[in-house]
């Protein structure tokens, strides 16, 4: 099973005074690859952008495979989005990955776009995919207006963009299996992926016609003794999200109180045996976050572990 980490693992705590951002997201990035990840994963904030920052590593690093997870599609359009990440497989010489989400309403809506989500998205969805497939798109829909007025391939990409999608509930599961090539089932324990989200996308591709979309399993975890002090700053990040209701639905059907419950945290059994649920329950690879929510050593250790479950 391909095992990749996402970066930032804990941006703020590691940046000090007089460090470049991106500097730092690089050294990491080199720093995972000498304990044998070979998958890397950048989420996105509100300072660097993970498109241009996956470009960066992927040229820097050859032989290593990135991608984002996720970017939120309500800054860009879908023909700006698509310029991005061509240039970014262009750099990663075929290696990118494009993972989107629609991000919660109160970010889309300071972005100026209140119009219904789900609608939006699969109309982004379709346009992005023209663009990316064929380097065209004529789309004037209801939510979105997407012409190009030339052909926009670039020419030094030899192999399509596969675009994954954040999917949690039944209407990302269906846009996924009806217009990505990959799902990120965000927040989903091992339980409800078996029992839901797999079935629900096997599902909607079958009626579609389509191969069920490859499903990248994601959840946060480090190998620590300090368990205790781990699942405490965990907690600061994850937790707010149990507010969502589409996440609070997810954590109902895994039979979980908190989203820090989904954090696997602890020896390097506890992570193994982690890793073989979500093989077992359908993940088709995984992403891992907040490894640096450990001791100090203790982000290292993990990813070196990673690396071994990923080989065998």
């Amino acid at each position: 099973m391909r095992i990749g980490v996402a970066l930032p693992s804990d941006y703020q705590a590691q940046l000090t005074a007089g460090v470049n951002p991106v500097d730092h997201l690089l050294s990491r990035a080199h720093a995972l690859v000498e304990c044998g990840i070979t998958t890397l994963w950048l989420t996105q904030r509100f300072d660097y952008d993970a498109v241009t920052v996956a470009a960066l590593i992927g040229r820097e690093l050859p032989g290593v495979a990135v991608g984002t997870a996720v970017t939120p599609i309500h800054p860009r359009h879908p023909q700006a989005l698509a310029m991005q990440a061509q240039t970014a497989q262009a750099a990663c010489a075929g290696r990118f990955e494009l993972g989107i989400g629609l991000s919660s309403p109160d970010i889309a809506a300071g972005y100026g776009n209140t119009r219904p989500r789900i609608r939006y998205l699969r109309e982004y969805l379709a346009a992005l995919q023209d663009l990316l497939i064929t380097g065209a798109c004529d789309h004037t829909g209801e939510m979105l207006t997407a012409r190009s007025p030339e052909p926009s391939m670039m020419p030094t990409v030899h192999s399509p963009i596969p675009v994954l999608l954040a999917a949690s509930g039944p209407l990302t599961l269906r846009a996924a299996a009806e217009l990505a090539d990959g799902a990120l089932p965000l927040l989903t324990g091992p339980r409800t992926l078996a029992e839901f989200t797999v079935p629900t996308l096997a599902r909607y591709a079958d009626a579609a016609d389509r191969l069920r979309p490859r499903v990248i399993g994601l959840f946060g975890g480090v190998v620590t003794a300090d368990v205790a002090g781990a699942r405490e700053r965990a907690a600061a990040k994850m937790n707010p999200y149990g507010a969502v209701p589409a996440y609070r639905a997810l954590l109902d059907r895994e039979g979980v109180d908190q989203p820090v419950d989904l954090a696997v945290i602890g020896a390097e059994q506890t992570m193994a045996d982690a890793v073989a649920a979500y093989a077992a329950a359908g993940a088709d690879e995984l992403v891992i976050t907040l490894t640096a929510t450990g001791a100090p050593g203790d982000e290292e250790r993990t990813w070196s572990l990673l690396a071994e479950l990923g080989n065998r």
